[in-house]
């Protein structure tokens, strides 16, 4: 399993673990996480998801009145090595 992967299952359990069903999603570039923040949440709880998705490389929470609170993150994928990774002209 790539690190990238295996970052967003950790936060995704982490995130369980807290109350906070997570649901995890591949995209080409990188690995979503997506919860539903249930009402209410205790602060103390807030504060421990919110240090979860701070490992995440972005986060945030959408909320409207229709579709509720949903906390997301992203962890990107590494991006492969090429043999030319200095660029056009840069070679030595």
């Amino acid at each position: 399993m790539p690190a990238s992967d295996s970052r967003a299952e950790s936060i995704a359990a982490r995130l369980s673990a807290l109350g906070v069903i997570a649901r995890v999603k591949d995209h080409t570039r990188y690995t979503s996480i997506e919860a539903e923040v249930p009402e209410p949440l205790p602060a103390s709880t807030w504060r421990a998801v919110l240090e979860v998705v701070a490992e995440a490389d972005r986060f945030g929470l959408q909320a409207s009145s229709l579709t509720g609170r949903t906390l997301w993150a992203a962890v990107r994928k590494a991006v492969p090595a090429t043999g030319d990774v200095r660029g056009p002209g840069r070679q030595q």
